[in-house]
């Protein structure tokens, strides 16, 4: 992609008011668009991790022979790494050989960790960008100003062959976070008590812009929580425009020229929302649906087996800190499994230098090689009947991590953390005073 390609949104400036979705989706489909459109983009950046051997299968099916573009495609494994199967080894090997096959040049091996966390660190994702995965939380690229939006394997097949993607151009839903958060209550509160609030189908099909007071005060990484769980609401894409945090985190990392894209002010959207969350306490989704919110003074006192604090949604150093924060000096409860899983070698050796990690082991904890492993029940925790877990992962619908007959709650690191120590559900703000 040319530096050329994104900049040219600029163009439109004589043009009626737009939203993000309909600048990006413009620029993209080479035509004036608005939403309900269906166009046909050219893509980006097209990212997969180990189901690339289900997204060959439908390649090879297609008659496609060689992709379209090798320097605009992302692949690498995170959810079973290690191979936890003879089934995931060879579907490991199939992707090794494919990639060799077409010299793509973004490999990550098993070395490097998340997706969604890997590929803003390697300098993939700019503002602006359309960005499609094969895998629900892609939307987590939006923190950096990206339309990103996860598709399935036979969508992936077709842009690795052409590059293009038909796409819905989505109405907009801007949400206004206004208040001053307690400090124990964290972003991963914010976006759970929004989900709860707007439901599991709040925003379907739908761009939600997420602005105001607190996303500005919100580091990057609690802008990466916001987004990646917009989907959880049903959102198309979930985006923070970028401002001087983001761009200080990109220049570090991107080589190309960038050019953020911000809705007009005066571009009509379908729904807008305000929210003081002020007096927001932590918040806690209940089985079997992540719309099934409570503030965690509902939930509190329920025995725990297992916590885990990790996954693409809070496995950064600033996640893994905030953890080691209520941990720190004292002991998890006998009874309760604490397992910590980095979302990134990066995000690994951060917390292993400045010490978090071995704060962690000496409070009980079990630290795992970066990947998704308990998240979504492939290995390194997985429940048994009967079991209860709280998680500071992105789903908890029935057995999602294990056992059908298990529970998973989702919670912020935070709640996690004094859940370990207390050996059932605690506000983290007891545990603070």
């Amino acid at each position: 992609m040319t530096d050329t390609d994104i900049s040219s949104i600029g163009i439109r400036r004589d043009m009626a008011a737009m939203t993000f979705a309909e600048k990006v989706l413009t620029r993209a489909s080479g035509r004036t668009v608005v939403p309900g459109d269906i166009v046909n983009a050219k893509i980006d950046l097209a990212m997969s991790h180990e189901n690339a051997a289900l997204v060959l299968r439908s390649f090879h099916e297609i008659g496609a022979e060689h992709v379209w573009d090798r320097d605009r495609i992302v692949l690498l494994f995170d959810h079973r790494i290690p191979a936890n199967t003879t089934k995931a080894a060879e579907g490991h090997k199939t992707v090794r050989e494919f990639v060799k096959k077409e010299k793509i040049p973004n490999f990550y091996d098993l070395r490097e960790g998340v997706c969604h966390q890997v590929l803003p660190e390697k300098g993939h994702v700019r503002p602006g960008m359309l960005i499609v995965g094969s895998d629900s939380h892609t939307t987590t690229y939006g923190a950096f100003g990206a339309f990103s939006t996860g598709i399935g394997a036979t969508e992936m097949a077709s842009v690795w062959a052409t590059g293009e993607l038909w796409l819905k151009v989505p109405q907009t839903m801007r949400l206004k976070l206004n208040g001053v958060l307690h400090k124990a209550v964290e972003p991963k509160d914010v976006i759970l008590f929004l989900i709860g609030q707007l439901t599991a189908d709040g925003a379907d099909y739908m761009s939600v812009e997420f602005t105001g007071p607190i996303v500005d005060e919100m580091s990057i990484s609690g802008r990466m929580v916001l987004a990646n769980m917009s989907m959880e609401m049903g959102a198309k894409n979930g985006v923070c425009f970028p401002d001087k945090k983001t761009m200080d985190y990109l220049e570090r990392r991107v080589k190309q020229a960038m050019y953020p894209v911000v809705s007009d002010q005066e571009a009509q959207v379908a729904k807008e929302l305000e929210f003081n969350l002020t007096d927001l306490e932590p918040q806690v989704a209940c089985p079997h649906q992540v719309d099934n919110v409570k503030p965690v003074s509902e939930v509190a006192g329920l025995v725990i087996d297992q916590a885990v604090i990790g996954s693409c949604t809070n496995g950064r150093l600033e996640d893994l800190m905030a953890a080691e924060a209520v941990l720190r000096g004292k002991k998890v409860c006998d009874s309760v499994r604490l397992i910590i899983v980095p979302a990134s070698r990066e995000v690994y050796l951060d917390a292993a230098d400045k010490g978090i990690l071995s704060s962690l082991v000496r409070s009980g904890a079990i630290i795992t090689n970066p990947g998704c492993g308990p998240c979504l029940g492939a290995h390194q925790g997985i429940l048994a009947p009967g079991e209860r877990c709280i998680s500071t992962t992105n789903r908890n619908f029935r057995g999602r991590m294990g056992s059908p007959e298990s529970e998973v709650y989702l919670a912020s690191p935070a709640t996690v953390a004094a859940s370990a120590l207390a050996g059932r559900i605690a506000d983290p703000r007891e545990v603070r005073r």
